[in-house]
C-alpha cells in the first residue's frame, strides 16, 4: 500500500511540474538585422511571423506564445551569437528563429546544439546550415534548390538559345553554391561558360562587372545576389548597353524580390529568374496572405519570400506544439517538424524527414508589368524540388 501511495505522489508530482511547464510562456527568440544593410530582410520576416501570430492567436494546447525580436544587423556573427546566447540563458527561449544570412546560422547552430532548442532557419540559403545542428529546420530555401531550375532553362529551352553565359555571384555561400550548381547543370547540358565572376557581398559598384560581360559577348548573364544589390545591378546592365546588347539577364528570386520591384523601375522588364515565391503567385492562399500582409503593414510593402519564410517558421513551430504537446521538449518538436506537409502562401511545401530542409515548388518567372506595376508572372512549375546536396 505503501508503495503505491508513493508512486501516486511522485506520478501526481510529475504531472504537477509538467503542468507548471505548460504553463509557462513558450518563447521564441526571433534575430533578425531590422538596421544596417540587410534592414529589408529583418522588416519582412517580423511582419510575416507577427502576422501568422495574429491570425492564429498566441496560445497553442493552453500555452501562451511570446516573440521576442532582437536586431542583430545581419553583418556580425558574434553579436548573432552572443544575442541567441542571452535569448537561451536570459530569456529562457523554448525555440531559437530567423537568420538573415548564413555566416549568420552558422554561429548560432553551436548555441542551439547545446540548449536543445529548435532552432527554425527563416532565411539564410547556404545548403550546409541544415548540417550545423540537428536542431536546425529550415523554412526558407537553399540556393542551389532555386538555381537548378533557371540552369535547366538556359542549357535546353530552345526558345531561350542561350549558348554561353557570365556568371556574376556574391562572393559568400550562397552565391557560391548558386554559381557551382549553376555552372555544373549548364554545362552538363550542353552550354558553355565563359567566365565567372565574383563580387563582394556589401556596397558593390557593378560598373567595370557590367563592362567585363558586355566585352565577353555571352548570350545570357547569370546572377545571384541578395535583395536590395539587384536595383543598382539592374539599371547598371541596361546603361552600360547589356540589354541593347541583347544578353538575357537570369537570376534566382532575390535580384527581382517583392520588396524592391516597386523601385526598380523598367530596367527589370523581361528578365527570366526562378525562385520559391512571388507575390503574384495565382492561388488562394497567396492571394488571402497578400491582402492580409499588405493591410497588416498599413500597405507599406508588398510581401516577399523572406516573409514567407517566417510565417512557415512559426507555423512549424506552432504544429509542432500542437503534434507533441505543449510541454515537449526541443528534441520532441524538432521530432514532429520532421515529414510536417502544409499547404504555403507559395504552394505545398514539406519538411524533409531526413535532412530537416524544406521540400517545394520552384516557378520560373518572367518580369511584367501588371496594371502598371511590375511582377514576377510564373511561366513554368518544377514540383517537389530538395536541395540537391552538390
Amino acid at each position: 500500500m505503501k508503495t503505491i501511495l508513493r508512486t501516486l505522489a511522485v506520478l501526481g508530482c510529475m504531472a504537477m511540474a509538467a503542468a507548471a511547464h505548460a504553463a509557462e510562456p513558450f518563447k521564441i527568440g526571433l534575430i533578425i538585422p531590422l538596421t544596417g544593410p540587410f534592414a529589408s530582410f529583418g522588416k519582412q520576416m517580423e511582419a510575416g511571423a507577427r502576422l501568422y501570430m495574429k491570425q492564429h492567436g498566441n496560445t497553442v494546447g493552453g500555452r501562451e506564445i511570446q516573440l521576442i525580436v532582437k536586431d542583430d544587423g545581419g553583418v556580425q556573427p558574434e553579436l548573432t551569437k552572443r544575442l541567441a546566447q542571452e535569448l537561451v540563458v536570459k530569456e529562457g527561449v523554448s525555440a531559437l528563429a530567423g537568420f538573415g544570412l548564413t555566416p549568420l546560422a552558422f554561429a548560432t547552430a553551436p548555441i542551439a546544439t547545446q540548449a536543445k532548442v529548435p532552432m527554425v532557419v527563416m532565411s539564410a540559403s547556404t545548403s550546409s546550415v541544415v548540417e550545423k545542428s540537428p536542431y536546425i529546420v529550415r523554412t526558407s530555401m537553399t540556393e542551389a534548390q532555386v538555381t537548378l531550375p533557371i540552369a535547366d532553362w538556359a542549357a535546353k529551352d530552345p526558345k531561350a538559345d542561350i549558348k554561353t553565359v557570365v556568371t556574376l555571384v556574391s562572393d559568400y555561400g550562397p552565391g557560391l553554391d548558386s554559381e557551382k550548381v549553376f555552372v555544373k547543370r549548364y554545362t552538363e547540358g550542353g552550354g558553355k561558360v565563359l567566365e565567372s565572376i565574383r563580387v563582394p557581398l556589401v556596397g558593390p559598384d557593378f560598373s567595370p562587372f557590367m563592362q567585363r560581360v558586355k566585352d565577353l559577348k555571352p548570350d545570357g548573364l547569370f546572377v545571384f545576389l541578395p535583395p536590395g544589390p539587384g536595383v543598382t545591378l539592374m539599371k547598371q546592365f541596361v546603361e552600360r548597353g547589356l540589354r541593347d546588347a541583347g544578353i538575357q539577364l537570369m537570376s534566382t528570386g532575390g535580384l527581382l524580390d517583392d520588396y524592391f520591384m516597386p523601385t526598380i523601375g523598367d530596367e527589370a522588364l523581361g528578365t527570366v529568374t526562378s525562385g520559391h515565391y512571388s507575390a503574384a503567385h495565382d492561388s488562394p492562399e497567396n492571394k488571402a496572405y497578400v491582402k492580409d500582409f499588405e493591410a497588416f503593414v498599413d500597405n507599406t510593402m508588398r510581401p516577399n519570400f523572406m516573409s514567407v519564410g517566417a510565417y512557415d517558421g512559426i507555423h512549424v513551430i506552432y504544429a509542432a506544439l500542437e503534434k507533441a504537446g505543449p510541454d515537449a521538449t526541443g528534441e520532441q518538436l524538432v521530432e514532429a517538424m520532421k515529414g510536417m506537409e502544409w499547404m504555403s502562401p507559395r504552394g505545398p511545401v514539406s519538411i524533409d524527414p531526413e535532412t530537416r530542409d524544406i521540400v517545394q515548388d520552384v516557378y520560373l518567372r518572367r518580369t511584367e508589368k501588371v496594371d502598371g506595376e511590375l511582377y514576377n508572372i510564373e511561366f513554368d512549375t518544377i514540383e517537389k524540388v530538395k536541395d540537391p546536396r552538390l
